[in-house]
């Protein structure tokens, strides 16, 4: 009986096959790299400049496309005398205990700053990855349901940090994958379970945005739960740059929304956040989210660079990079149509198709003096490779022009 009841045991759901990842995307990685279009080691110098060394030692300066600091605010000042200061007044750099165990004050006061700014209670991670590895373990445990776990759906284009995560969470509970901003579907399933959490971007990775009106008249009717990664949206949107995703939630988060950003990218400093609507949830993630109860806490250089740019975001200096942002924005739409144009987030994908001439692409722009990212599978869909564009609020009118230039010779070839 026993050996039968094996036999007839339905196949475990398979939620990742690396192998064949592998197999299908290396020979386009090793084109990649072998025209010098990855894994690049370089120097930041003033606004997008950027000094690449090759490796037989030659430099080159570049106008860079590439990194997500949207608001220019990596290479701000003010941030990197906040990162030294907090260094030289702790005289350690990095803590080596689970946060359970033991803090550095400044991480404190850097929480209940960012807490104040973003109106909700922030926990930090040294990573979006660490934030989302530590976040969906406990949701789909049911501990934030009443005990009913969740069934977890994921939007199809969640995420690589937020996607990893779905053979852990399959051994709490059901798992499935939807179309990208299938909100039809999303509903069904809310009508048929009792208990739903949706996983998604709120500002996508390759472009586009969730709708977040949408999921939210969903969770009014259904009591949907909500993870929204807003990594890409922090800082571009809202008075004090609380997000894509929180400034259109205009009352505190509740008890089914839990956001994740980062303290990179638009934020200008390093690490990751959750955003947290409860004191309940509060105290379950810092006793037991996976990062925070057996790692260690964003040391004390990045504690100082975010303390330095939570500041900054409270002043005048924020709107002004923002407007700076969505100004060049527009100038690339206006240069180089895609199907992003006209969107008010800062990344544009051009697409190509073939994952080859993607990487021809990418290397002619390269040339000219821009880089730019080739994007191919498993980044994007397999023959959907192009390039990937982040327009920032320090680029200068000549830099874009000049990269739409050699985007447009370069697609013409």
């Amino acid at each position: 009986m026993q050996n039968e009841a094996r036999h007839n045991a339905s196949p475990p759901t398979r939620h990742r096959n690396t192998a064949s990842l592998v197999h299908t995307s290396a020979p386009h990685f090793a084109a990649a790299h072998l025209n010098g279009l990855m894994a690049l080691y370089a120097r930041p110098l003033e606004g997008r400049k950027a000094e690449i060394r090759s490796p037989k030692g030659k430099t080159r300066i570049v106008t860079d496309f590439v990194r997500c600091s949207y608001l220019g605010l990596d290479n701000h000042p003010a941030i990197a005398v906040g990162a030294m200061a907090s260094l030289l007044d702790y005289r350690s750099l990095h803590w080596s205990c689970a946060r359970t165990r033991l803090n550095f004050a400044a991480l404190g006061d850097l929480e209940d700053a960012l807490s104040d700014l973003f109106g909700a209670r922030i926990i930090t991670y040294t990573t979006v990855l660490a934030a989302n590895m530590s976040a969906l373990p406990i949701i789909a445990s049911g501990v934030l349901t009443e005990g009913v776990k969740p069934f977890m759906v994921f939007d199809r284009l969640a995420h690589a940090t937020l996607a990893y995560n779905k053979p852990v969470v399959a051994a709490e509970t059901d798992v499935r994958t939807i179309a990208h901003n299938d909100l039809a579907a999303l509903e069904e399933i809310c009508q048929a379970q009792p208990c739903v959490a949706y996983i998604c971007d709120g500002v996508y990775s390759m472009g586009g945005n969730a709708p977040i009106a949408e999921l939210l008249d969903l969770q009014r009717r259904y009591g949907l739960f909500l993870y929204i990664d807003d990594a890409h949206g922090v800082s571009i949107f809202g008075e004090k740059g609380a997000g894509f995703a929180r400034s259109q939630i205009p009352d505190g988060l509740g008890d089914r929304t839990i956001l994740a950003a980062s303290l990179g990218k638009g934020f200008g400093a390093s690490g990751g956040i959750l955003m947290l609507g409860t004191a309940e949830q509060e105290e379950i993630f810092r006793r037991f989210a996976i990062a925070h109860a057996f790692s260690a806490s964003i040391n004390v250089a990045a504690i100082g660079a975010a303390m330095a740019s939570q500041t900054l975001h409270r002043t005048g200096e924020l709107k002004l990079r923002q407007e700076r942002l969505a100004s060049n924005i527009a100038l690339f739409d206006e240069l180089v149509p895609t199907a992003q144009s006209g969107s008010p987030l800062p990344i544009r994908t051009v697409v190509i198709g073939d994952e080859l001439a993607a990487i021809g692409a990418a290397r002619s722009v390269l040339d000219t003096g821009s880089y730019v990212s080739a994007i191919f599978f498993p980044t994007v869909a397999s023959g959907r490779a192009g390039l990937r564009v982040c327009p920032t609020a320090d680029h200068s009118v000549d830099e874009i022009k000049a990269l739409a230039a050699a985007i447009s010779n370069a697609l013409e070839r």
